[in-house]
């Protein structure tokens, strides 16, 4: 592999990429690169190329050799290899045919109305509490984790206990706090399977918790069912914690934005998915590993090489994007890849969508005058676990 440069690239601005990141895309749509721990890699920027390769099966999370693969980090969960390099796609296959009638359209419905009290709720807490606020507690933080736990079926009084788990096991700097998280995690998730089981209420009701009809199905195992209601727990409510507070901060820090979506609640939609596509500027990647020898834009890959689809430079293409880095509710609708794309699109995807949308189509109605409570650069981010995000974010109005 050529000479590299190494991640994380330094970004001066937590709103705009990484000047280094922007000068490498404007080269080449795949560049060399040593991740965080060192390890050599490829990082595919390029909006075309990232698409078709999140969709081929040429990559993989898993690796032959997983011992010698290289990794992205020291998190347990993401950091290096996952899975049986061969039944790695069959038994991905079965993990989405489980989980993905829990996402039926008449399912996120009914969850849609979950969704808007909820959301309300908490808005009337904040206004009673009056302003100054810390958007993120308030709101960011509290919706999705009730939101996944009606879902799922997990205790919301649990919440502390696995927040703080989940966010151990996402730790991408310390291996042994992730992998002691990731343990402690799917021990949880051991404990409310066989809740579940006590309960002797899961049984073929549509109604059902996810968890509850997992324990229910038919050659799916306590430890199976542990490990997907973990999974989902972890991924359905850290990204979209990390959404809401990074989609507030971009129309707050950008008010003319703001103020559009609250003249006109129209511009939802359009809103959403400027929030989805923006804020994630790039730098990182979703890791695969070469199954077989092939070629990148006229790069070869080796079998077994890391490579990291970065979805967030993807989304910044200027090749797909006019001015890619402006948030703009009239930017005409470009598929983004957030979600991924193919195969491995995210199954939550609806999910998020709907909390998103009601989020803000209420915070934009019920707050007009919201604004940001400090400048963007004394905002602080965590650095440490994988999704990163916000740690605060004042509003006032």
């Amino acid at each position: 592999m050529p000479d590299s440069v190494q991640l994380p690239f330094e970004q001066p601005d937590p709103m705009r990429p990484a000047p280094l990141l922007r000068h490498l895309q404007a080269q080449s749509p795949i560049h060399p690169i040593r991740t965080a721990v060192a390890d050599p890699a490829w990082l595919v920027t390029g909006h075309q190329e990232v698409r078709q390769l999140l969709d081929d099966d040429r990559l993989g999370r898993a690796h032959r050799h997983p011992e010698r693969a290289s990794r992205t980090g020291e998190s347990a969960m993401f950091g290096g290899p996952l899975g049986n390099f061969d039944t790695e796609q069959a038994d991905h296959r079965r993990m989405r045919s489980l989980l993905q009638p829990h996402f039926s359209p008449k399912r996120m419905r009914a969850l849609r109305r979950r969704v808007e009290t909820l959301t309300m709720n908490l808005l009337d807490e904040m206004a009673a509490a009056g302003p100054p606020a810390d958007l993120h507690a308030a709101l960011a933080l509290p919706l999705p984790i009730a939101v996944i736990c009606e879902l799922l079926g997990v205790p919301y009084e649990d919440r502390a206990q696995f927040r703080a788990l989940t966010q151990a096991a996402a730790d991408v700097t310390q291996r042994a706090r992730s992998e002691q998280g990731l343990a402690e995690l799917f021990g949880y998730g051991m404990q409310l399977v066989a809740r579940k089981r006590a309960e002797g209420r899961v049984g073929d009701d549509q109604d059902a918790d996810v968890i509850s009809r997992l324990v229910a199905t038919e050659g799916v195992s306590d430890g199976e069912a542990a490990a997907m209601g973990m999974f989902l727990l972890f991924a359905g409510h850290e990204t979209t914690v990390v959404a809401i507070g990074m989609g507030a901060l971009w129309l707050l820090a950008n008010p003319e934005q703001w103020q559009r979506l609250v003249a006109d609640p129209s511009r939802i939609d359009a809103a959403v998915e400027e929030i989805l596509r923006v804020p994630s500027l790039g730098g990182n990647g979703i890791p695969r590993y070469a199954r077989t020898d092939l070629e990148i834009a006229d790069v070869q890959v080796q079998e077994g090489d890391l490579v990291l689809l970065d979805t967030g430079a993807a989304n910044h293409d200027a090749r797909v994007y006019a001015d890619p880095d402006r948030f703009d509710l009239d930017r005409p609708p470009v598929p983004h890849l957030t979600f991924g794309h193919g195969a491995r699109y995210c199954i939550g995807a609806p999910l998020a969508r709907i909390e998103l949308q009601v989020v803000f189509s209420h915070l934009a109605a019920r707050f007009p005058t919201l604004k940001l409570g400090c400048a963007v650069e004394d905002l602080s981010f965590n650095p440490n676990v994988l999704t990163g995000g916000l740690t605060a974010l004042p509003v006032t109005w």
